[in-house]
């Protein structure tokens, strides 16, 4: 009887923190539980990067429809874009460390500064990715490795989503200066948001009804930037409306140029880490494109489920490095290690338990997106092989960002640069061209670099040198 009244005690406990957490009551996370501290911020950033996740999988669904050409034109504009997402990520990043740092030492004016500076830094490098995509679409695909048709069809799908790239940059950015202050609630509802209206538009634009007429392939490109838009108009209404921890007014909107020059060596640092790993997807998916258009869609669809569980997977990890960030601010960095070594178990947990229901259940998720067999088959080894090395993931991401998040960018991007291009590319061509395992082989290169990649990131935080990085 005690066993089910603890059990029952617990349970409530549960769900009266996961109300907080969504509520976003807290702010304070460098002091009392750990685990508290966590909880609070990391189910609100798994939610987030769930939502994050929903876009990709909302439109590989609605695009099967359009035959196995449209789904190829997603998966390489997609690899085009996960560069966009790296450099985004990356000055999301930089700013999240520097927030962070300054909202553990109580300084509310540094953090708004430090947020405003990073905001000009993505205005400068949206309007050059948008001037490409408007201007060099066909050529983008063709380098890629699409044939004359997928160019001729799928072009304006590229344009679109090059051209409005900004919705992309400035969501992930203010989501990382929210994540920062410890305002992880209005970044996960900015996601929801934001594919509440993606799932809405995308059949309706891409297939049409009624008087709206059907765009096809375009649909999809404009339905996901409508989506994106909101989200960030939502959060810019929240970063300048002065009711939270980081309020923008005008006095923080004059160009500093030493935290500029701060911002630009931490993104540059996190740019380069991601885009590592992210140009590294793009010769990945060339070589999948050599065994043809049934490979290229099976790999699209394995890739965005298994995006679609690392990504919550993330949420916790972005969590590890808002407390390492704020307890270092705070002169707390034992604090800050507990937090993170928690953070890991708390991943594993959940990647390993996800693991098991992918190498199940394979099939019949594969199913949902197409019944073609032959991208079946592919999509399901894939989905198999790849979810093998989750548990390893699950440990590599949090150390990854935990580095970020005290500001050393310069040891996780040494880690990918061994780990992507010295190991997975390689590896990857060898299994899959020389040994002629096909798709199979660049899958388990994937496994094996990725698990390199964490036991490293391991052996490196064990050293403790990242908590003496000044931001």
């Amino acid at each position: 009887m005690r066993s089910i009244t603890r059990a029952v005690s617990r349970t409530q406990q549960f769900f009266q923190l996961f109300k907080e957490a969504i509520k976003g009551n807290e702010k304070v996370y460098t002091a009392g539980s750990i685990n508290r501290a966590l909880i609070l911020l990391a189910i609100p950033m798994m939610l987030e990067m769930t939502m994050e996740s929903l876009f990709a999988l909302v439109d590989a669904f609605f695009v099967g429809g359009l035959g196995n050409a449209a789904i190829a034109t997603v998966g390489l504009t997609e690899s085009v874009l996960s560069i966009i997402y790296a450099i985004a990520l990356g000055i999301s990043m930089a700013a999240t460390a520097i927030v962070a740092r300054r909202t553990g030492e109580k300084d509310s004016e540094g953090a708004a500064r430090a947020a405003v500076q990073a905001v000009y830094l993505a205005m400068g490098f949206s309007a050059l990715v948008s001037v490409a995509g408007l201007l060099y679409s066909r050529e983008i695909l063709q380098l890629m490795g699409a044939d004359a048709a997928m160019v001729s069809t799928g072009h304006g799908y590229t344009k679109i989503a090059l051209a409005s790239n900004f919705v992309i940059v400035f969501l992930f950015l203010i989501n990382g200066i929210f994540r920062g202050a410890g305002e992880a609630s209005i970044a996960m509802r900015s996601l929801w948001l934001a594919n509440i209206l993606n799932i809405f538009l995308c059949p309706l634009l891409i297939y049409g009804l009624g008087p709206v007429p059907a765009l096809g392939l375009e649909g999809a490109a404009i339905a996901t930037t409508i989506g994106r838009g909101a989200g960030v108009a939502y959060q810019v209404y929240h970063l300048c409306s002065g009711k939270k921890l980081i309020a923008i007014a005008w006095r923080h909107l004059k160009p500093r140029w030493e935290v500029i020059l701060k911002m630009v060596s931490l993104a540059s640092g996190g740019t380069l880490q991601f885009l590592i790993g992210s140009a590294s997807w793009l010769f990945l998916i060339r070589i999948i494109s050599q065994f043809g258009e049934d490979a290229l869609a099976g790999y699209t669809f394995a890739i965005r489920v298994i995006v679609f569980a690392i990504l919550p997977a993330w949420g916790l990890a972005n969590a590890a490095a808002t407390l390492v960030g704020q307890n270092l601010g705070a002169g707390e960095p034992e604090r800050a290690e507990k937090s993170v070594w928690k953070a890991a178990y708390m991943n594993m947990i959940f990647l390993g338990i996800v693991s098991v229901i992918f190498i199940i259940l394979a099939p019949q998720i594969m199913r949902v997106f197409t019944r073609d067999a032959a991208v079946l088959e592919i999509g399901i080894k894939g989905l198999r092989l790849m979810s093998i090395g989750y548990v390893f993931y699950a440990f590599g991401m949090v150390m990854s960002q935990s580095f970020n998040g005290a500001g050393d960018t310069r040891t996780p991007t040494l880690i990918n640069l061994f780990g992507f291009w010295a190991l997975q590319i390689p590896l990857a061509w060898m299994l899959s061209v020389m040994f002629k395992w096909g798709p199979n082989g660049v899958f388990t290169a994937i496994v094996i670099a990725e698990s390199v990649i964490a036991v490293t990131a391991i052996v490196i935080f064990k050293r403790g040198n990242w908590k003496k990085i000044k931001v």
